[in-house]
């Protein structure tokens, strides 16, 4: 097979394979890097695996670990490693067990002819598609010097080429002169990191082919590793009609000029408890009616308590999610990182034909999520709205502000230049009543309504007025009546 070719074949791990745009380049070798624990075996395992389930032969050297330790660790992770042939090379293993022991000697002193008889002969009887090795830089404790290791890793590499072979192995980051030459003997490098903000994958050499660049998030799972490639969305598109989707109340529609466009980001903004989540799953009630499916992501309240909440004033959550038109998910905190959750996003949107997205809220977001800067989380939060407009979802993002009343503050992240559209909503202090104001402040696709409405959340649903003609000062804090106005003018 030539490489020119670029015939490519699967990783074992789909994210990965995405990453890859396909997958490993046929008859190359390839570098895990990382240090202990961070996935490294169980990765080579997988691409093991994804060898057999296509009718390859594939091969396990294994040099630290022994065979059965090996299995009993795949066996926990439900990894099936029956048809995998192994070349155990491990320091107990049978090619060494008439030989003294590796630390007894010099690795000048140790005899080398079994070690390559038993490669070689393995090599050529099984004749492997595949070959894992984990890890290769313990080849460097039976050389003399780096010069004799890197002379047997090129040697031993291009053994295998011209047996046809696609090599994947493993380095420890704890022989790191060993480490960085390997980098330079390979046609890739896959680079796998622990952090306390969870695990990442980075690709940072492929020769051959273009790849998915940045670091990706991964997670070891009970069937081995899953891998969430970064979003980027120039890679997605989706066909959609511009068009009006409305919130089933009038009033709503008529400060909106029909409602929200598809395909747009909108910020539903306004201090705790003015009924911002109320608004947005308004919308998505609506959706339901015409046949459309939402989701709703929740970082700010309880699944059960929102269901209540909504059965209370006409929304029947219920029933929506019974149907398959509503599908609400419960963010628990620190369970994923922002490129996790893009990536569950993605799924839901391209697996389940889903119109509307809702983060509830933005705050929640930026405290649930694993990183450490807000700022990257909120560059990755626009990343996503991104995607979801190219694919023509509708997006409500709740954002609260801290203050309940007092001058106006358009949204609390800083992420206004987001918004296709703004609609706030505020608590009034009108005479000594509690009063509440839906207005809309930007809305880039259409005109839209200038004035402020009063509304309610009553047992019925949403009950939006007439405009507000007769309060003044609103936005600054301190609204008026034009009565009150006037008789103090008079004074």
């Amino acid at each position: 097979m030539s490489d020119s070719n670029l015939t490519k074949i699967s990783t074992g791990t789909p994210g990965l394979d995405e990453i890859l745009r396909g997958g490993f380049i046929a008859e190359r070798s390839y570098l895990l890097r990382g240090d202990p624990g961070t996935g490294k075996t169980i990765l080579g395992m997988k691409y093991l695996t994804a060898g057999v389930e296509s009718d390859e032969t594939v091969l396990f050297v294994n040099l630290e670990e022994s065979e059965d330790d090996i299995r009993d660790n795949a066996s926990t992770l439900d990894i099936d490693l029956s048809n995998v042939h192994f070349l155990d090379l491990s320091p107990d293993s049978d090619v060494f067990v008439d030989e003294q022991s590796y630390d007894i000697f010099t690795p000048s002193e140790v005899e080398q002819e079994p070690l390559t008889q038993a490669i070689t002969e393995r090599v050529e009887s099984i004749d492997p598609d595949r070959v894992f090795i984990d890890p290769l830089t313990r080849l460097r404790h039976l050389t003399s010097d780096e010069y004799q290791f890197r002379k047997q890793v090129i040697a031993f590499m291009h053994y295998l080429k011209e047996q046809g072979a696609t090599v994947l192995f493993t380095s420890q980051h704890s022989d790191e002169s060993s480490d960085d030459d390997l980098q330079y003997m390979t046609d890739g490098t896959i680079e796998l990191e622990h952090s306390a903000y969870g695990r990442t994958i980075s690709v940072p050499k492929f020769r051959g082919s273009s790849v998915n660049e940045g670091n990706h998030a991964m997670r070891i799972t009970d069937g081995g590793i899953a891998v969430f490639p970064e979003l980027n969305p120039a890679n997605h598109s989706g066909e959609f009609e511009l068009e009006s989707i409305s919130s089933g109340v009038p009033e709503v529609n008529q400060l909106l000029h029909g409602g929200f466009e598809r395909g747009t980001i909108t910020i539903l903004s306004g201090p705790t408890g003015v009924g911002k989540t109320t608004v947005g799953t308004q919308f998505m009630k609506e959706a339901a009616g015409r046949g459309e499916r939402s989701v709703m992501y929740m970082f700010e309240e309880t699944l059960e308590t929102f269901r209540e909440r909504s059965e209370n004033i006409n929304i029947p959550v219920r029933r929506m999610e019974e149907q398959g038109s509503l599908s609400v998910e419960e963010m628990k905190p620190l369970d994923c990182s922002a490129t996790e959750f893009a990536h569950r996003v993605r799924t839901d949107v391209e697996e389940n034909d889903t119109s509307i997205v809702m983060i509830d809220g933005i705050d929640g977001y930026k405290l649930s999520l694993r990183d450490d800067d807000d700022r990257v989380l909120v560059r990755k939060l626009h990343t996503l709205c991104r995607y979801l407009k190219n694919m023509g979802i509708t997006v409500i993002l709740v954002d609260e502000i801290d203050t309940v009343t007092g001058e106006f503050q358009a949204t609390e992240a800083g992420i206004s230049y987001l918004a296709d559209n703004i609609v706030f909503l505020r608590h009034l202090e009108v005479s000594g009543e509690m009063r509440k104001a839906i207005g809309v402040l930007k809305k880039r696709t259409s005109d839209f309504e200038r004035m402020l409405r009063e509304f309610q959340i009553t047992e019925h649903g949403l009950k939006v007025g007439e405009p507000l003609t007769e309060l003044s000062g609103v936005l600054s804090g301190s609204p008026e009546l034009a009565r009150e106005r006037s008789e103090s003018a008079n004074e």
